[in-house]
């Protein structure tokens, strides 16, 4: 694969772009990927055009033909799980485990969707006039751009196109920069369906030019993006000169509340789970531990002893517990907000340095910051690395004030043995899920996901509730004459 050059598919067909990118396993920097081709200005603005030609076509292709080629790509993207997400592991350094899984859910999403195909129903009402019937129904969009993180590269981006296929768009898709193979192999098993040359298309490259073109965009009719929240606010400007749809999910500051009468073994498995799997690299990673007083001494031991045993590596070795962060940026970054936290007076429980490995990799040992308060930078900005902050509290009260006091509002969660606790915490927390004894990393793909605050933006991504961005409602008044 090394020597191969990946194509973008624009209007149904492989095409070289104006250049290439050699794309490096962050476990492994002698280990490439291949050479993948970055499309310019000209090559999206091609893309756009063969998306908003094919459209109609595949709006009016009946239900049954848009429900066998979402159902042919959610299966051979699970059948394929196993081999795809090695190479998804190879590039973006989750461990195999996640990669795999990551592959698989991709899968569910197209077999969900497939079956919302069959699902569209329309109602009908009677006019206040008499003699009158009137008609709701919904309808495609129309073409849709799709702008995919590099954190979850096919989870992210099979949430947005499933739906946005289902219900009869087009899609121009532009992946991230840093794992352009996943794109490339979900590109690929999706350009040998029967759809009309056009109605999908992916263009890789880099966000200032392919992206601004495609946000810029007057023959976009609307666009999701999930990334930072910096670059989601300059989607949303550009977007808007033409006001064109926009769905963005942005950044988080999570909070796991972890109360005295918690199950430490619980607690422990939350944190570790929702703050460090995938490196801590998730908008939903639980970053802030806010901990009650009198279980606090025995929370940080406890977890300080399973992030000290678990092991830092390869990605594709099986007994990796954390793999490496994306790339030199973002090790860079982690290093930054470590010193951050020092300088801010917080303690480093365990970690706090780049962990040593046999590959030549981005690797850091997972860290834990103590003696926090929720002012800090560390505890207010998102640092996206194995990083978690712990937050003394003295109850429960404290702790839905601490949870609720910042500008993000996605996940939160909370550990208890109290079921009115739990309920009141749930009911009064800020963000868009909760969740109760559960890791605040971990969703599921038929409900809807989304955020408050500066972490969402738009209609909710996500089950049934995606049809409020994918589609647009008609009303039709039918005279139907007097009986």
């Amino acid at each position: 694969m090394a020597d191969t050059l990946h194509k973008n598919y624009i209007g149904g067909a492989w095409r070289a772009g104006v250049d290439t990118i050699d794309n490096r396993n962050p476990s492994d920097l002698g280990d490439s990927l291949g050479a993948f081709a970055q499309a310019d200005a000209a090559q999206t603005r091609e893309a756009i055009d063969a998306a908003r030609h094919a459209q109609p076509a595949w709006a009016q292709a009946g239900l049954e033909a848009r429900y066998t080629a979402l159902l042919a790509i959610g299966t051979e993207l699970m059948a394929r799980a196993e081999a795809l997400g090695r190479e998804l592991s190879r590039e973006e350094g989750k461990p195999l485990a996640e990669g795999k899984g990551e592959f698989y859910r991709a899968g569910q999403f197209f077999h969900y969707y497939a079956a919302e195909v069959h699902r569209q129903m329309g109602d009908v009402a009677d006019s206040v006039r008499p003699g009158i019937e009137v008609l709701a129904q919904r309808e495609p969009v129309g073409v849709v751009g799709v702008i995919s993180p590099w954190n979850f590269p096919i989870a992210t981006a099979a949430w947005k196109i499933a739906p946005a296929l289902a219900f009869g768009n087009a899609v121009v898709w532009k992946p991230a920069n840093l794992v352009p193979a996943s794109a490339w192999y979900f590109a690929e098993i999706v350009s040998r369906q029967n759809l009309p040359a056009g109605v999908f298309n992916l263009v890789m490259g880099r966000g200032g030019e392919v992206g601004d073109t495609l946000v810029s965009a007057p023959d976009i009719d609307a666009i999701t993006f999930t990334g930072s929240v910096e670059t989601g606010r300059r989607v949303g400007l550009r977007a808007m000169q033409n006001l064109t749809r926009v769905q963005m999910e942005m950044g988080s500051k999570n909070p796991l509340v972890v109360l005295d009468d918690a199950d430490l073994d619980t607690a422990v498995q939350c944190a570790f789970v929702g703050g460090y799997s995938g490196s801590g690299q998730k908008c939903t990673a639980s970053s802030r531990l806010i901990v009650a007083d009198g279980i606090h001494d025995r929370f940080v031991e406890a977890l300080s002893e399973r992030l000290a045993a678990a092991r830092v590596g390869h990605a594709l070795d099986p007994s990796t517990a954390i793999g490496p962060v994306v790339d030199a940026g973002q090790l860079q970054s982690d290093l930054d907000w470590i010193e951050t936290a020092r300088r801010e007076g917080a303690a480093i429980a365990v970690g706090g340095s780049v962990a040593s490995a046999d590959t030549e990799g981005y690797f850091l040992q997972p860290t834990l910051f103590t003696g926090t308060r929720n002012d800090m930078r560390i505890n207010q900005e998102e640092m996206f690395g194995p990083m978690a902050s712990v937050i003394r509290v003295s109850d429960a009260h404290e702790a839905l004030q601490v949870a609720n006091d910042t500008r993000f509002g996605l996940t939160a969660g909370i550990v208890t043995e109290s079921l009115s606790a739990a309920n009141h915490f749930r009911r009064q927390a800020r963000f868009g899920c909760t969740m109760v004894n559960l890791p605040t990393a971990g969703t599921d793909y038929h409900v809807p996901f989304g955020g408050r605050g500066e972490s969402s933006y738009g209609p909710r991504e996500q089950g049934q509730y995606a049809r409020e961005f994918y589609t647009q409602v008609k009303t039709s008044y039918v005279r139907i004459g007097e009986p």
